[in-house]
């Protein structure tokens, strides 16, 4: 075990007891860290204004953002099962989209849902139907970035196919003869059958969702026009803070603003909540498995 116990220990153990001294200090990363108590657990919970807004959208995306993926990835992979004809060319297609790059497809999504030029809201508009301002308004910003998540769904797909492919036919026999319908089916067989897969798929997605950076960065910046280079100072969020995220914050307090020890609380109420949200998870996946009994 010794290369895994140094490795665990140079990589995770040490950057974990770090971030924690550090988030106990005033550090700037040029002067040595002075030890300051807990003013900056004080400034992020109180002061710092864009903390609360960051974690009310950072919850929201693990709630909404995780639960449509993990459905609709278990819909395209049961439709995928299904299909007797050019299997692997829909499971290709499908697929595809998970491999863009997140900065190419949150361009793409920003271009398709612009309020005014955008092809989504010209078809919506022809279709006498109400054209929303996706990126560009505050209701809509985290329902269009659902959509971009949604959109790459493959990965979710290709695990759920998999589980779906070893599910013991000769239960769904027994439950036919027995007079199951397709819900009781899908309830007390392929649910309990493929439990295992759906709890990773949830575990992994709500780390993914605290961890999410990348494209509500990109989608604020393009949709409020900064197209500036890296020196140009930018106040993430746009529009109105709602696709501002903890991951961006912490970029913005220690890269930004030199606040390391601040970023260093946000960091650690990251490892908390990734933390308590994998626990409460992990202690109801038999509420799962029970739904089949």
């Amino acid at each position: 075990m010794s290369p895994w116990l140094v490795g665990f220990g140079l990589f995770f153990g040490y950057p974990l007891v770090s971030t924690v001294y550090f988030s106990f200090t005033k550090y700037d990363g040029f002067r040595p860290p002075v030890p300051n108590g807990t003013a900056n657990w004080s400034y992020v919970f109180t002061e710092y204004p864009l903390f609360w807004p960051a974690m009310r959208n950072t919850l929201w995306l693990v709630v909404v953002m995780v639960a449509c993926r993990v459905v609709f990835g278990l819909g395209v992979g049961m439709l995928v099962t299904k299909i007797k004809t050019g299997t692997g060319i829909f499971r290709t297609l499908f697929y595809l989209p998970y491999l863009a790059p997140p900065v190419a497809a949150t361009l793409g999504f920003v271009f398709l849902l612009n309020p005014g030029t955008g092809p989504v809201n010209s078809l919506l508009e022809s279709a006498g139907l109400p054209t929303p301002g996706w990126f560009n308004d505050a209701g809509w910003s985290k329902p269009a970035l659902t959509l971009l998540a949604i959109w790459g769904v493959g990965d979710l797909m290709v695990l759920f196919m998999a589980a779906l492919l070893d599910v013991p036919k000769e239960q769904y026999e027994a439950a036919q003869l027995d007079g199951a319908g397709a819900w009781q089916r899908f309830r007390h067989i392929t649910l309990p059958n493929i439990s295992p897969i759906v709890m990773f798929a949830v575990v992994t997605g709500v780390i993914s969702a605290l961890q999410f950076y990348t494209q509500p960065l990109v989608a604020g910046k393009v949709a409020a026009g900064v197209i500036g280079g890296s020196g140009q100072q930018f106040e993430p969020g746009y529009p109105d803070k709602s696709t501002l995220t903890l991951p961006q914050i912490v970029y913005n307090l220690g890269f930004q603003r030199f606040d390391y020890g601040s970023a260093c609380v946000v960091a650690l109420v990251l490892f908390a909540l990734a933390m308590a949200c994998t626990a409460v998870l992990m202690r109801r996946r038999g509420g799962l498995i029970q739904a089949g009994d």
